[in-house]
């Protein structure tokens, strides 16, 4: 995945859309205004009608706001916004471009495959149709947003109702289980619904699988770390010495104490401030 993303950012990462996130709040604020005229239904997810010509569909369903407006959900769009400048500035222009934008076709997909499915089974296609358009909606896409924050900056902290501190990885796994208890218990959402949380959040769950470090959990990896770990307490205890040093050996457990002839440098290829002595400097195994 990280070469598949290096590789397309290198051939068309200078197309990417900058502030990505800031067109998205004025999409909304669009459909806030389309939605006050009465004629937000042209512009929704509905496969019938794109297939029977309404082309646009595809693209001006992202126009669709999440919720109805109100002051709490112009402060949580704002907040949005703050958390896609985050990422977009922490993972670069492209990748967030990729991120939103693989969410927002996950969810099109999503649509027209459950509206296929449905007509298939002997649904009506325009009563399938409507049903599609009520069930998926750039919720989802939001949410994804804030789940890839709180993946990425687990311990930051927000105010809860503007007054209690909390960090945002207790926020994100709230939001789970509601999503779950949701997608699993809320006779309201349907199949419709239930289908719109799998495609919208698919992009949260090729991230979150593709950036994490399954080499650390590896039968190999663990035995590794646990025979360092008791090598290091045995090469501590024999060696009985005390006090305060500056340079101490993560193998050997040595310190400048042990020889005047002893030098100490740290390896820029262990992931951690590991410090070896002359004689285990190119001899030890690197930590990852």
């Amino acid at each position: 995945m990280e070469k598949l993303l290096n590789k397309l950012e290198r051939k068309i990462g200078k197309y990417a859309i900058r502030n990505l996130s800031l067109y998205l709040i004025i999409a909304y604020a669009i459909g806030y205004f389309l939605s006050i005229t009465g004629v937000m239904d042209i512009f929704s997810l509905n496969p019938y009608y794109f297939l029977k010509g309404q082309v646009w569909r595809i693209f001006t369903w992202i126009l669709v706001p999440p919720s109805s407006i109100s002051i709490f959900t112009i402060i949580m769009l704002y907040f949005y916004y703050q958390l896609g400048n985050a990422l977009e500035r922490t993972w670069g222009v492209f990748r967030y471009n990729v991120y939103i934008f693989s969410g927002i076709i996950f969810t099109i997909l999503g649509a027209f495959g459950l509206y296929a499915l449905s007509t298939l089974n002997g649904g009506a296609p325009v009563d399938m149709g409507t049903a599609v358009s009520r069930g998926f909606s750039t919720y989802y896409i939001n949410l994804s947003i804030f789940l890839a924050f709180a993946a990425t900056y687990p311990n930051i902290q927000v105010l809860l109702f503007f007054v209690i501190p909390v960090k945002v990885k207790w926020l994100a796994y709230l939001d789970v289980i509601l999503l779950g208890y949701q997608f699993f218990f809320d006779p309201m959402i349907g199949m419709s619904g239930r289908i719109a949380i799998i495609m919208s959040l698919l992009n949260f769950i090729v991230f979150f699988l593709s950036t994490r470090n399954y080499k650390r959990v590896s039968p190999k990896e663990v035995y590794r770390r646990r025979a360092y770990r008791t090598a290091t307490r045995e090469a501590a205890s024999s060696s009985g010495r005390s006090g305060i040093t500056k340079h101490k050996c993560a193998i050997c457990g040595r310190t400048e104490k042990d020889g005047d002839d002893l030098e100490f440098r740290f390896c820029s290829k262990c992931n951690g401030n590991y410090e070896y002595c002359n004689e285990h400097l190119f001899t030890h195994k690197h930590i990852v």
